[in-house]
């Protein structure tokens, strides 16, 4: 009788991969992103464990989008208080804040709850190529 592999804690090898996102297009930069976090492209993958690397993400700034993304695309936030609601679109906040789009982008394909949580601690975005991560040895991976 074939039993299913369930991997176990010292099983799972996590390599850290470090991903160029000049010229990227954020969707397809983050679907993949998303893959590597949840460890889908490993033969060891199981839907309630953690078994993803780690994925560094550099020139965040320098991202694409297509079609009109660029000025329709709304960022909204409520404070919670009355007239506490936020639009920002996606021309401004890469400007400001160009980190928070592909985390934002990743962390929505992702699940929700504790393991989705720890899955997102592994990202680590910048809006330029100079990173802090060198002790990792990072592999270069091509989205």
């Amino acid at each position: 009788m074939n039993r299913t592999y369930i991997p176990k804690k010292e099983d799972i090898q996590r390599n850290w991969y470090i991903i160029d996102a000049s010229d990227k297009i954020l969707g397809r930069l983050a679907s993949r992103v998303a893959i590597i976090l949840r460890g889908k492209h490993k033969a060891i993958y199981t839907p309630h464990l953690d078994t993803g690397d780690g994925v560094i993400v550099i020139n965040a700034s320098r991202i694409k989008v297509t079609g009109k993304k660029m000025k329709d695309k709304l960022y909204r936030r409520h404070s919670g208080y009355p007239g506490g609601f936020r639009e920002i679109p996606l021309e401004t906040m890469l400007k400001t804040r160009p980190t928070t789009v592909i985390k934002l982008a990743v962390k929505r394909m992702l699940p929700s709850g504790p393991l989705g949580r720890d899955m997102f601690k592994k990202l680590k975005v910048y809006a330029d190529d100079k990173h802090t991560h060198k002790s990792q040895n990072p592999i270069p991976l091509e989205v």
